[in-house]
């Protein structure tokens, strides 16, 4: 029978221990701040200030509108002047650029007798996603600036207007201002959890093992729910003030709003703590090493919250073999949540279905660390 006083006297012993531990503690305590620092600046999908140099074959006012177009933008700096394709290649060789902006000598008749212009863009292909964002930029100018080219060359003409038959008007929900961060920062989230938990409880049925004092607990009156749930409860409310430190850092640094309840996103980050806590308590009562188990955890926790649960690449954009893969990882299922409860302001009347998988993920690992430190105990 589960015995109040047994579960307080292990949740004080692993109190003691924690205080004692003033490194892990502080470790704890840091890693998150580290890592909102880490990826709020440097993990950020947003392009501006592209390097770009232009070769001007034409050096008219009409090529030199063109260019201001680019030198107006926030996504592009001009960072120099060519004279021929070789220094544009030496520029991209060099990092020193990444798109070569080259405008021919006809440019302005051309335009000027109302007839197609092509203008080269040679962008620097190393990093895809980069280069395919650097062009898209490209091509929005220039539309942007056929549109006031047409009005012009109209209004010469004694005509007003241009034709249109077909306007776009976007219209982002959600993210209005489309910034990188208010998408990234919740996942931050997840990924501290996985983090702190592997760390932290990881280690704390092997670290009796190794230090002989399991055969101590084994002969007391212990019972395997009160010894689990007891070691469990401190690094449960470091992961939970953890919680609390990314949520007021995305809030107060990077301006991330909670467009949700709050409330709402402690409980769902309390259900996923659970189920990553029962995780490498599962690990530590298996293996019995502490660095095995440590290495293990970051590993099978880490890892598939980073790259399989959507929190920095499309699950759609993935092979169809990875999309199903990643039905296992919680962590796709509390990103949604923190991306719904952030960006979104929705509820469980939409998230229950990823709120209900959480509750099974932590239930399962719960049931699972009582069953194997019980078949060790007995």
């Amino acid at each position: 029978m589960f015995k109040w006083q047994r579960f307080q006297a292990v949740v004080h012993k692993e109190f003691i221990h924690v205080i004692r531990d003033w490194r892990s503690l502080a470790l704890a305590i840091a890693i998150p701040v580290f890592l909102i620092f880490l990826y709020g600046y440097a993990l950020t999908l947003d392009l501006k200030n592209i390097p770009t140099r232009v070769w001007d074959q034409s050096r008219t006012p009409e090529s030199r509108e063109f260019i201001s177009l680019f030198q107006g933008s926030p996504y592009f700096s001009i960072v120099g002047y060519s004279d021929g394709y070789p220094s544009i290649q030496e520029a991209l060789d060099r990092n020193q650029a990444m798109i070569g902006l080259v405008i021919p000598a006809d440019f302005a008749g051309r335009l000027n007798r109302n007839m197609p212009v092509y203008i080269q863009a040679i962008v620097d292909g190393g990093d895809a996603n980069t280069s395919r964002l650097a062009m898209s930029y490209v091509s929005a100018i220039t539309a942007a600036y056929n549109i006031n080219t047409s009005i012009r060359l109209l209004a010469k003409a004694g005509l007003s207007g241009t034709i249109q038959p077909v306007n776009f008007i976007p219209r982002v929900w959600y993210n209005m201002d489309q910034r990188s961060q208010n998408a990234i920062l919740p996942g931050i989230i997840a990924i501290v959890l996985v983090v702190i938990s592997a760390m932290l409880t990881s280690v704390t049925i092997a670290r009796e093992w190794e230090m002989g004092t399991m055969e101590q607990l084994i002969s007391t009156p212990i019972r395997p729910a009160e010894l689990i749930l007891g070691k469990v409860v401190p690094y449960f409310i470091i992961g939970m003030i953890d919680v609390l430190i990314a949520v007021i850092m995305s809030r107060w640094v990077f301006q991330v709003p909670i467009r949700g309840n709050p409330a709402l996103l402690f409980g769902m980050a309390a259900l996923f703590l659970t189920g990553a806590l029962f995780l490498g308590m599962t690990l530590s009562i298996v293996l019995k090493s502490q660095v095995l188990a440590n290495q293990i955890a970051i590993v099978s926790g880490f890892l598939p919250t980073l790259i399989l649960s959507g929190f920095v690449f499309a699950i759609h954009n993935m092979p169809e073999a990875l999309q199903y893969l990643t039905y296992i990882v919680p962590a796709r299922y509390f990103i949604t949540l923190l991306r719904g409860i952030y960006l979104k302001g929705i509820g469980l009347e939409i998230l229950w279905a990823n709120a209900l998988m959480l509750f099974l993920y932590a239930l399962i690992l719960i049931a699972l660390a009582h069953l194997k430190l019980k078949f060790e105990l007995e």
